[in-house]
């Protein structure tokens, strides 16, 4: 039963990393490349590379991350996820396929094209990363730099996609299709800030139950999170009761209130939004 339920966690968080990495595909050949606008990122390079030669965007993206990656393993070891290599390949064939089909733009504005296509680009990349995926690019460049520079990976990654974005007015030789590569990049930015945050909230919820027992075997058992029964006494009746404490992430909160209304709908519980939850199962200290 553990390796079925392990089979179907991988099965989901492929699903989704499929589903992130479509969203990001449709932002740049629906918005981005019909309005001659690039991004950061290596995904960025493919467009200009598109733009100046005319050259497919899946197959240059694919080019520039297998070389990246077979320099990492080089550099830093064997140490890329399944994951990181499936985005990559999936993406690029995404961007191969979608813009042999979707040729024509829906919107004609250059600004809500940048504003709508930066959103979806950053969507598609915070699902990825909420799965434990990447999409390789920068981020590799930035944990090579990383291991023989004293600079942090987002220095990094900021000044790739500096140096990416600017490069695109040797192609359009134009200031305005600069600033609006700078805007996707911080419109993409704040959007993968707003999804990896959403997921990554977490909630304490206080339990008082007689079933309390039902209800602590269901949480552990279904929704995989560890209960403390902490002892407690009623001011006003003065009897002794158990009460559940549980952290959970967002989308674990409707799985415990579904054990908790069919085990006992008269329960009385509370529900409140902590600042972050750091330990096994959840976010890793930081030093």
């Amino acid at each position: 039963m553990g390796i079925k339920n392990s089979i179907r966690k991988e099965a989901k968080a492929y699903l989704i990393i499929t589903l992130g990495l479509l969203v990001n595909a449709l932002g740049w050949v629906l918005f981005l490349i019909p309005a001659d606008i690039t991004g950061g990122g290596v995904s960025g390079i493919a467009a200009i590379i598109y733009f100046a030669t005319g050259f497919p965007m899946g197959v240059s993206y694919l080019a520039i991350n297998v070389i990246l990656i077979l320099i990492a393993i080089r550099l830093l070891g064997a140490s890329f996820g399944v994951k990181t290599i499936y985005s990559v390949v999936v993406l690029s064939v995404l961007f191969s396929v979608l813009q042999g089909i979707l040729k024509h733009p829906i919107v004609h504005d250059d600004f809500m094209a940048t504003v709508i296509g930066g959103f979806m680009a950053g969507a598609g990349v915070g699902i990825v990363f909420t799965q434990g995926g990447s999409t390789g690019g920068t981020d590799i460049i930035a944990m090579i730099v990383n291991r023989y520079r004293n600079m942090s990976p987002g220095r990094v990654i900021l000044l790739c996609d500096i140096f990416i974005i600017s490069s695109s007015f040797l192609v359009f030789r134009s200031i305005e299709k600069v600033v609006f590569g700078f805007v996707v990049m911080a419109v993409t930015a704040y959007t993968i800030d707003i999804v990896i945050s959403g997921a990554r909230q977490s909630y304490q919820l206080f339990i008082f139950s007689k079933r309390y027992e039902q209800i602590a075997e269901r949480i552990a058992r279904e929704v995989h999170r560890g209960v403390t029964i902490v002892n407690g006494q009623g001011w006003y009746t003065k009897d002794d009761q158990k009460v559940l404490l549980v952290l959970v992430r967002k989308h674990e909160v409707n799985d415990v209130f579904r054990i908790i209304r069919q085990v006992d709908p008269k329960a009385f519980m509370s529900l409140a939004e902590v600042m972050g939850v750091y330990g096994e199962g959840f976010d890793r200290i930081r030093g």
